[in-house]
């Protein structure tokens, strides 16, 4: 695993740099597993990589085998702690629902995503539940790192998928 920038960088800078390797991750997942290319990364409050992972759902016959989880699940076995307080996950594309409320149980700190996901997201686009005031916790949420690369790794893994050339 990383370590995060030396102190003094903004934050902004730092989020750039773990979304590339979760950018990286979602190459393998495609490369690798023939998975729809999402990566995360989860970083404890130290700036540390605790846990990383990329879909593999279709892998391992498990539905919950989101990078999310992967990364969560990780995480919290380097932690031998189901809370993962403190922690930021940066991921590809925005959670689904059962991702966002695993954050909300494992009390992150903050969520960083890519691509906005218009059909089943659910930290904005389609629910808002990592800031839903019902949840005993909420989660912080930065959208649209790194959006256009990580948007156009998973359009043209659909387009080949369909047959279709990739897109520039």
């Amino acid at each position: 695993m990383e370590y995060a920038i030396e102190a003094g960088v903004p934050q902004t800078d730092i989020d750039r740099r773990w979304m590339e390797r979760a950018l990286a991750l979602a190459d393998r997942a495609e490369r690798e597993d023939d998975e729809i290319p999402v990566g995360a990364v989860l970083v404890d409050a130290a700036g540390v990589a605790i846990g990383e992972g990329w879909n593999r759902n279709i892998a391992e016959s498990d539905p919950a085998a989101h990078a999310e989880i992967v990364a969560m699940r990780q995480a919290g076995r380097a932690l031998a702690n189901h809370r993962l307080v403190g922690c930021t996950l940066y991921v590809t594309l925005e959670p689904c629902a059962m991702c966002a409320m695993a954050m909300v149980h494992a009390r992150l700190a903050r969520v960083v995503y890519a691509a906005s996901d218009p059909k089943t997201g659910a930290a904005g686009s389609v629910f808002d539940l990592l800031a839903d005031p019902r949840h005993n916790h909420r989660v912080e949420v930065v959208a649209g790192v790194l959006a256009e690369e990580a948007s156009s790794r998973l359009t043209n893994y659909f387009r080949r998928k369909r047959g279709k050339p990739p897109l520039s």
